[in-house]
């Protein structure tokens, strides 16, 4: 592809919603967090996130095993997490155990429903359970969740999972 054409491409794909979210996971004693630029809602009813993620990221064992995931949009000019996460965007043979170059330590952190880590200082979480992986044969893969739970503005809201009989 040339110049022109991959200038018209990247300009036609800037109509799609693009931005910052940190997509972290946790399971037993590891936790791992990665930026993300591609998310879209895909779903209502169940209410459910479609993110598509760099292959080969340390993130992507603790997904498979936990089931899991946290999608965090980031607050606006937040170095502090932009810089903890940076140097772990790339991906490293092995996620580090907490306390051992954990970019969560010294950041207040909680869980809501499935464990996965959530940086309080940001906005807005959806906490997800995974409905989806789908490996497709790129440099990306995209991950399925139902949101199970929102943590936004302080504010928590845990999402019934099953739905309520009419009888």
């Amino acid at each position: 592809m040339n110049q022109q054409e991959k200038s018209m491409l990247e300009s036609a794909l800037g109509v799609f919603p693009a931005g910052m979210f940190l997509l972290t996971a946790g399971f037993d004693d590891q936790r791992g967090g990665m930026f993300v630029q591609h998310v879209q809602c895909c779903g209502e009813d169940p209410a459910m996130l479609c993110i598509a993620a760099r292959k080969g990221h340390t993130i992507d064992p603790l997904i498979r095993d936990s089931r899991a995931f946290a999608l965090g949009v980031l607050g606006e000019g937040d170095r502090l997490i932009e810089r903890r996460f940076r140097s772990h965007d790339a991906p490293p043979s092995e996620t580090p155990p907490r306390g051992e170059n954990d970019p969560f330590d010294a950041i207040a952190t909680r869980t809501l429903v499935t464990g996965a880590p959530i940086i309080t200082r940001c906005p807005l979480w959806f906490d997800c359970e995974i409905a989806r992986r789908v490996d497709l044969e790129s440099e990306i893969e995209l991950f399925v969740g139902v949101i199970v739970g929102v943590l936004h503005n302080g504010q928590v809201l845990k999402i019934d999972r099953v739905p309520e009989s009419n009888g």
